[in-house]
């Protein structure tokens, strides 16, 4: 085995092994203390001393647990599938806009329409962000197809984003204060967002989108040495970007819709995979990137529940601090975040 596939097995039994150990932990570790072989019980199917404990594990920390670690997978890949569409290492779910989409789609459900509660209402809202995630990929589809330049279709995503942003604070403005407060707590990103009975559903999509990626290894490294070189062996890169475009909005927004609008973890993964694989090579980055982001979304997950005392914290209140070294450290080595080996 050479030095370089052995560091590749390394990188990637690495996030095997955290993923092994923060899922377990996320069943024992939460607000409620639950003995250790009480949780084991639930988890078997065994005798347990409180309903209420059996509920909690069975029907809120494993749906829990199994959404982090989704999400920061679906996140994640869709960041390096845009990172390298763009050849830009700080593109990320958020920049062209989607985002932003569905946090528009989510404001008209609870701000305008006054949707937030009940059973109807959390449906209302999942049908909000989705239709808003929607609207921006049909959006920039339709425009990728007059601007050429992927820069330029960077920059049109990103005014999208004002465009979006506007929009949402005038709807804060016009609204109910009890309004405004459901969805700033909705704006903070949490992991319980996806009941038992949804998660099939949610984990069947993410799973599929996660695979259909892996479709796109080749072209992904046709387009990491250039649009010219990529078209040379016969990729039709404007097909190919819209539908990155659309796979990447795609996953996105089923994370935004059930989660909230997360951020950093589509930005920084992507950069931890390369670091700790030593390739862009997307043969063995694009699986590194979907381990990496499923181990970050349980760590998140986990710090997020640590303090028991003060109940659950918003994911987002967590990522910027995982994100922000990672981002700084790379600036600061100054080495090429792109090579291909």
């Amino acid at each position: 085995m050479s030095l370089r596939t052995r560091r590749h097995t390394i990188a990637l039994t690495i996030f095997s092994l955290v993923i092994v150990i923060l899922f377990p932990l996320l069943m024992v570790v939460g607000s409620v203390d639950i003995p250790l072989r009480e949780v084991w019980a639930a988890l078997t199917g065994g005798d347990v001393s409180r309903e209420a404990w059996r509920v909690i594990v069975v029907d809120t920390r494993i749906p829990s647990a199994c959404t982090a670690a989704l999400a920061g997978a679906a996140l994640s890949v869709a960041g390096l599938l845009l990172q390298t569409t763009f050849d830009n290492p700080l593109a990320g779910p958020s920049i062209l806009g989607v985002s932003t989409g569905s946090s528009l789609g989510v404001a008209i459900v609870m701000l305008a329409l006054g949707g937030a509660g009940s059973l109807v209402g959390q449906s209302a809202v999942l049908a909000g962000a989705l239709a808003g995630a929607m609207l921006i990929m049909i959006i920039l589809v339709a425009m990728s197809s007059l601007v050429r330049s992927a820069t330029m279709l960077l920059i049109v995503g990103i005014l999208i984003g004002y465009l979006s942003s506007s929009a949402i604070s005038l709807l804060n403005f016009f609204a109910t204060q009890e309004g405004v407060h459901s969805y700033v707590i909705w704006g903070l990103g949490n992991f319980y967002g996806v009941s038992a009975e949804r998660l099939p559903w949610f984990a069947a999509i993410a799973i599929v989108l996660l695979a259909l990626s892996l479709l796109f290894i080749k072209p992904l490294n046709a387009l990491l040495l250039g649009t010219r070189y990529a078209e040379n062996v016969g990729v039709r890169t404007i097909r190919v970007r819209n539908q990155l475009l659309l796979l990447s909005g795609a996953l996105t927004a089923l994370v935004t819709a059930a989660c909230g609008p997360i951020g950093f973890i589509g930005l920084v993964v992507p950069h931890i995979a390369r670091l700790a694989t030593g390739t862009s090579n997307h043969a063995t980055l694009l699986p590194a990137t979907i381990l990496a982001g499923a181990a970050t979304g349980l760590l998140c997950a986990l710090i997020c529940v640590l303090p028991s005392q003060w109940g659950v914290m918003p994911v987002n209140a967590i990522t910027p601090i995982i994100g922000v070294p990672v981002i700084i450290y790379i600036i600061l080595r100054r080495r090429k975040i792109f090579y291909f080996n």
